[in-house]
């Protein structure tokens, strides 16, 4: 009898606990579909979410371009740039020509290319000095003759030199030496006293040196 008692006071407090229990869910269960009105749970937005909803421009005013975006302006892949137009470069124009007196494009034939001339001197003195015979000279060559002249002059160049001259030199002059448009042979004194008696005239020779190398031929050049 003892223990037919005491299960049967345990039975409605197991009962009573399930009761209180069930009605627990229940009360849950209202509080949630009261909140979300058609029962369904709210799942939190995700990342992705927020991101789709951005506008891809980013916020309105700001300009900054959205990335991996290529301005408008630049070129695509692919798509060359027009090239720039090239002009060709201005050929200067050639300097003109200028005529040397007396060339060839001047219609006189005067070809003057050699400053000075292998064989041609203009004497001006003579001198003892040194105990041997020398000319003093200089070397040059036949300039362009003017239209209004009777021939070209020698144009000489440097300084004076001295030429040793052999006293036994073939020597030939003309006019002003001699009195005759025709070399004259004449004594290397004879020569010498007329350079003494005319100094720095200048005359023009043809020469050629021995193998000693003093003058042994002196030819004077005929100028009008």
């Amino acid at each position: 009898m003892p223990n037919s008692r005491q299960t049967s006071r345990l039975r409605p407090g197991t009962v009573l606990r399930t009761t209180v229990t069930s009605a627990a869910v229940a009360v849950l269960a209202a509080t949630l579909t009261a909140c979300n009105g058609d029962g369904a749970p709210t799942a939190a937005p995700t990342a992705a979410d927020t991101a789709t909803a951005q506008p891809s421009g980013g916020a309105a005013g700001t300009g900054t371009p959205t990335t991996g975006a290529e301005p408008a302006g630049k070129p695509g892949a692919g798509t060359s740039a027009p090239a720039a137009a090239t002009s060709p470069a201005p050929t200067a124009p050639a300097p003109a020509a200028t005529a040397t007196p007396g060339s060839a494009g001047d219609g006189t034939g005067c070809d003057h290319k050699m400053p000075i001339s292998p064989d041609e001197i203009a004497v001006y003195r003579y001198t003892p000095e040194g105990g041997s015979l020398s000319l003093i000279v200089k070397h040059g060559n036949w300039g362009c003759a003017p239209a209004d002249s009777d021939g070209a002059p020698f144009e000489t160049v440097g300084k004076e030199t001295y030429l040793p001259l052999d006293q036994a030199a073939y020597v030939t002059v003309t006019d002003p030496v001699v009195e005759s448009t025709e070399n004259q042979h004449i004594g290397v004194q004879e020569f010498l006293d007329w350079l003494e008696a005319h100094p720095d005239s200048g005359l023009v020779f043809t020469y050629h040196l021995g193998a000693d190398g003093a003058i042994d031929r002196l030819e004077e050049e005929f100028t009008p």
